[in-house]
């Protein structure tokens, strides 16, 4: 099939993806508009996980406050640049993780951070509940292990599902954006209080 010029400014204006790469991606899908996005979007998933071991300096404190003051939250997203730091796309990503972070209490940006005797406790819990609802013993390790990682989607930050589409994680929104940004974005540390708890919780 032929890809006329039309087409690969259609798919740029889609996917804001160079023109050559645009081009590429409608060759690759037989000029399916579709598929030709999806190529587009592994390929950026690919280099943005090859950009992830760049050293990211640069960025801002977001701070959020919800229900009239009830929940606040302050989150340290990085960036390479200060350029990118300014950038409304990187802003907004910002506000968004800090939205997540309010609705969904994580306690954690990662599950390498949950202490090894928090997991334990979970698989104790989780083991005791299977044998209680007469689950077998040969299903129990896989009964458990599910649960646990059920808990770590739960309470680490990067594994929740995005509140405004709950199809992807927060992972792979920073993932998506920094396929269109270009530069490597971590979240560094967060805290969330709400009005009247004991503590708030850890980083």
């Amino acid at each position: 099939m032929e890809i006329t010029t039309e087409m690969i400014k259609q798919l740029r204006a889609a996917t804001n993806a160079p023109m050559l790469d645009c081009r590429k991606a409608l060759q690759e899908a037989n000029g399916d508009f579709q598929k030709a996005v999806d190529w587009l979007r592994e390929k950026g998933m690919a280099t943005a996980a090859k950009r992830a071991d760049r050293v990211a300096s640069n960025g801002t404190v977001e701070m959020y406050s919800h229900g009239g003051g009830r929940v606040g939250v302050m989150v340290e997203i990085n960036c390479e640049t200060d350029f990118v730091a300014r950038s409304e796309q990187f802003r907004n990503l910002a506000h968004e993780i800090a939205l997540q972070i309010a609705a969904s209490s994580p306690k954690y940006i990662t599950a390498e951070e949950i202490p090894a005797a928090e997991l334990e406790h979970e698989a104790d819990i989780a083991r005791a509940r299977a044998k209680e609802e007469g689950k077998p013993d040969n299903v129990l390790p896989r009964i458990v292990e599910g649960r646990v990682e059920k808990y770590k989607d739960e309470v680490c930050l990067l594994r929740q599902p995005y509140i405004r589409d709950e199809s992807i994680t927060i992972e792979k929104l920073i993932l998506q954006n920094v396929a269109a940004i270009g530069e490597n974005v971590v979240v560094r540390r967060f805290q969330r209080w709400e009005l009247g708890e004991s503590s708030g919780n850890q980083e």
